[in-house]
């Protein structure tokens, strides 16, 4: 399979599937809008632009299209968004780093704390159930994530497995599986995005800041409703320490 060609100027791709998520960082990078020139359809809105001596994107997902019944467009959150979001940011922007940042549910089993900033290690699904040998570990997926310990440790964050569905909340089949893949983080994108980059050979890795905790006493949705400005805040800080860092090594992602 032949690989995405990169260009030589170092370029970091931030993929955030909501605009809450995103806005604290598009307000403080302030980066002009940009076409993304590959298809005329696709709902993505992309930013670009230099912040400090680094080159950086940040693609969202754009909002629903409404169809009747379902109310007011929202964020296109989920793996069929995020997959595409990625390959067509790729296509057209050609980065030399990717990294997914946004909010996600933390597990207090592996010590998360609400506004924890984690770094992924190993990339995995929990609600793609295929029982059937060999099928059922390419449903559970294990996408290495570009190594960053050096970074997680300088900006003190904290490092582990981050699992994907599509699901807010989770059934006990969800659980079962998330506790046997070993996960500190729970996400909608992450390991979807991660698929995407490993076809083009780009590293990757995800940057999540914990709105609520999966393994906890409070209603999935009620706590991420209740910290979502909070670690909004929170992912913005994360992220422009992440872009400082990088700029600093001249957006080069060895040794991270």
């Amino acid at each position: 399979m032949q690989s995405v060609e990169v260009v030589e100027e170092p370029h970091v791709l931030i993929l955030i599937a909501m605009e809450a998520e995103a806005a604290p960082l598009l307000s403080k990078l302030d980066l002009p809008q940009i076409p993304l020139d590959v298809c005329e359809w696709h709902p993505f809105l992309a930013y670009s632009g230099k912040y400090k001596d680094l080159r950086v994107s940040i693609v969202t997902n754009g909002k629903s299209k409404c169809k009747e019944g379902e109310g007011e467009p929202v964020d296109n959150v989920g793996t069929t968004p995020a997959a595409l979001a990625t390959f067509v940011a790729i296509n057209s922007l050609k980065p030399s780093l990717i990294i997914n940042a946004g909010t996600a549910g933390g597990f207090r089993s592996k010590g998360a704390e609400i506004g924890d900033t984690y770094i992924s290690t190993i990339l995995r699904h929990h609600d793609r159930r295929i029982t059937i040998p060999g099928w059922d570990n390419y449903a559970k997926g294990h996408h290495e994530s570009h190594s960053c310990n050096r970074l997680a440790n300088d900006l003190g964050y904290k490092i582990g497995i981050v699992t994907t569905g599509n699901s807010l909340d989770a059934n006990d089949t969800d659980r079962e599986i998330m506790k046997v893949n070993e996960a500190s983080v729970k996400d909608m994108e992450a390991a979807a995005i991660a698929w995407v980059a490993e076809q083009a050979t780009i590293p990757f890795f995800a940057l999540k800041c914990v709105t609520d905790i999966v393994d906890g006493e409070h209603p999935t949705h009620e706590e991420f409703l209740a910290n979502l400005g909070t670690a909004a805040a929170s992912l913005q800080t994360s992220l422009i320490s992440t872009i400082e860092y990088l700029s600093e090594k001249n957006g080069k992602h060895e040794n991270l």
